[in-house]
């Protein structure tokens, strides 16, 4: 098998035996590696099937818990979103500048890491039901406290810790919807679950529209129906088992003797092989973050400031440009499971790119049709993180290299909006009023093409692990960690006494092409842990 080559032994539909990593490619030199970043680019073309039927693979259970992660990342977006959308108001209630208010969003950003860090051990270690249930009763509980503040500092105090909480969801959201999935599906339902934040913009917008200001009590309505949609989410994901990836993972940490003393013990196996991994996903989610908050912090700033578009029209504006969002994530996702997902990735950088001048310089409300597309492209790229994310994490860790890696990237973007508008100031426009007009589309503009750059060149060098198998008997960390024989006995549990709780995956094979044959190489330097990229 060659470089990013995804496609098994029975091909990508139908598959009963998902991909495993082979030695020659795991451990190749770095040299050979970045010798193939382009070969491995070639795409594996596999059949086009109807979307419907891909989606008709899942069963109930599986869709259920798509379900309940993308409605709880789409909760999550609206309840972040709450603050953006009452600046004004909240500068008002506080006697603060808008500035000082988006403070409130600052804190939000540079904390969800911790949050991610915190929940995702946990998610890991515990399993992927109470953490996410945790997280959802933090929203309620802190979308009231914000809610019911009365100074800026208790405004602050409130925000600071929802960012928390909310850095700690993305991750199992992830690993809810997707570890489970079948094969075939994964890239149609990255690109659907990474809509959810997308979704729930679009739900914080008509919901600020109808509540806020309608009411003597101002901006607050919002904030206490926010703090409401979690307890349907918590209500929904108590109704569900864990995964199955996790039940399987948990019971080898049981029959190895120590649950703690493994789980450290595939900590330490994470980090020795796959250090270099983790530093490069930051990196990538690092060009991902500064691709969204690039494109979309600013632009309804530029859409009002230079071309005096009236609050109406910037608001019809976002929603097309949301639509197009959330059209683009899902397609492109869909589609890097034909393609692949570096070269889906890079081919919609490209077009988003090239987009760039009509989405920064149209005057007109004809803008309107370039922002849809052009975010179709940076969310068509982001369709595709999700899954990306969880093929190439460590399958003991995925629920925390996954939301540490994205809300790290989140951290090094914060500033882009703030850069953008510092830039911007430097070609002011001349004003006919006392608000002061600047060039923002120019700045925009160049600072997304150098984004775009970023990310391709990020995602080219990177690897790909398209088709890995995401259960116990495809993980040779684990059995580095645990030994072969604890996994051995949990994939044929349901053989020996019939266990609902562990099916022996591939039973028929004797694990043959899975874990026990793949060997370990603790000595080799750490880039091994891109896998056979």
């Amino acid at each position: 098998m060659e470089g990013d080559d995804s496609v098994n032994e029975k091909g990508l539909y139908g598959s009963t035996s998902p991909r495993t990593r082979q030695e020659p490619d795991s451990y190749m030199s770095v040299r050979r590696y970045l010798a193939t970043r382009i070969s491995t680019l070639r795409p594996p073309m596999t059949r086009l099937e109807n979307p419907f039927r891909v989606l008709a693979l899942l069963n109930r259970q599986q869709w259920l818990f798509f379900l309940v992660a993308f409605l709880g990342w789409s909760v999550d977006a609206l309840d972040f979103f709450t603050v953006s959308l009452t600046v004004s108001d909240l500068a008002k209630t506080f006697n603060r500048t808008n500035a000082d208010i988006t403070w409130g969003i600052t804190l939000v950003l540079m904390l969800r890491s911790v949050g991610s860090i915190i929940f995702g051990i946990a998610a890991d270690r515990y399993g992927r039901k109470w953490p996410f249930i945790v997280n959802n009763v933090l929203f309620i509980v802190l979308e009231l406290g914000t809610a019911f503040t009365q100074t800026y500092s208790q405004f602050l105090a409130v925000r600071a810790l929802f960012g928390i909480a909310m850095g700690g969801l993305y991750g199992n959201a992830a690993a809810t919807a997707l570890e489970d999935c079948p094969e075939a599906a994964r890239g149609l339902l990255s690109g659907l679950l990474q809509q959810g934040y997308a979704f729930g913009y679009l739900l914080a917008t008509v919901f600020a529209r109808a509540l806020v200001n309608t009411t003597p009590h101002g901006w607050r309505p919002l904030f206490w129906l926010a703090a409401t949609l979690p307890l349907l989410v918590i209500v929904f994901r108590l109704a569900l088992p864990e995964t199955r990836s996790y039940r399987e993972r948990a019971l080898v940490r049981q029959e190895n003797g120590s649950v703690s003393k493994t789980f450290v013990a595939e900590g330490k196996v994470a980090l020795r092989k796959h250090w270099l991994l983790l530093i490069y996903l930051v990196l990538l989610m690092a060009g991902f973050n500064f691709m969204s908050h690039g494109s979309q912090d600013l632009y309804p700033t530029l859409l009002s400031n230079q071309y005096h578009f009236s609050p109406n029209a910037v608001t019809v504006t976002q929603v097309v440009a949301n639509l197009g969002a959330m059209t683009g994530g899902t397609v492109i996702g869909y589609c890097s499971q034909i393609f692949g997902r570096r070269l889906s990735i890079i081919a919609i950088s490209v077009l988003g790119g090239a987009l760039l001048y009509p989405y920064t310089f149209t005057r007109t409300e004809r803008i309107m049709a370039p922002a849809f597309f052009e975010q179709f492209c940076v969310q068509g790229a982001w369709g595709v993180i999700p899954i990306h994310l969880i093929e190439l994490s460590p399958s003991s860790f995925r629920t925390f290299v996954v939301g540490t890696a994205y809300q790290l990237g989140n951290l090094a973007s914060s500033a882009s909006s703030t850069i953008e508008a510092k830039l911007g100031e430097r070609f002011p426009l001349p004003s006919t009023g006392p608000i002061k007009r600047y060039q923002y589309g120019r700045v925009m503009c160049i600072f997304m093409g150098c984004v775009f750059a970023y990310v391709i060149l990020i995602t080219l060098i990177g690897p790909e692990d398209r088709g890995r198998g995401l259960d116990i008997a495809h993980d040779p960390d684990l059995a580095d960690a645990a030994g072969h024989e604890p996994i051995d006995r949990v994939l044929h549990a349901d053989a020996r006494d019939g266990a609902a709780t562990a099916p022996a995956l591939h039973a028929d094979s004797s694990m043959k092409g899975s874990v026990s044959q793949v060997e370990i190489d603790p000595d080799h330097p750490s880039w091994s842990g891109v896998r056979h990229a």
